[in-house]
């Protein structure tokens, strides 16, 4: 829970700077969070926050494309600063020489040779890199490695 009380302290740190930007993007955030405890009726950890950050991210970068493809490059600059905003508070994410090392452990491990075995992996990697890799990527790893 450490991380969603860092990001509460942020949130009163934002309101007393008068930094809207990062004031509105957590509590954005924070709501999610909220939404997700009422459906779920669990009470969300950090790995659980890390996921709904990624969500968050990748529905901005979905904004971001139609913005710009829509002409509206204000819309897409506030879209990516609000990216910016929530990217600080995941780990730092694995290179691709990294992500590699990790699949070819993991490769071994389940002694998987074929795109068949390509769930297994998986589901061994999204557990261990989850949060610290872009798990489109590791699948574009996971791919090539096996073909």
């Amino acid at each position: 829970m450490a991380l969603i009380s860092d990001i509460k302290n942020d949130l009163k740190q934002a309101m007393l700077d008068k930094n809207d930007l990062v004031r509105d993007t957590i509590r954005m955030f924070l709501s999610e969070v909220q939404r997700f405890e009422i459906d779920n009726k669990e009470e969300v950890d950090d790995s659980r926050a890390l996921q709904i950050i990624n969500k968050m991210i990748k529905q901005r970068n979905d904004s971001i494309f139609q913005f710009k493809e829509g002409g509206r490059e204000d819309l897409a600059d506030k879209e990516q600063k609000e990216v910016a905003i929530l990217s600080q508070y995941k780990p730092e994410q694995l290179s691709e020489e990294e992500i590699s090392t990790k699949v070819k452990e993991v490769l071994q491990e389940v002694d998987a040779k074929s795109m068949q075995d390509i769930g297994k992996v998986m589901g061994r990697l999204k557990s261990s890199l989850a949060g610290s890799a872009d798990m489109g990527l590791v699948s574009k790893v996971v791919k090539d490695q096996l073909s």
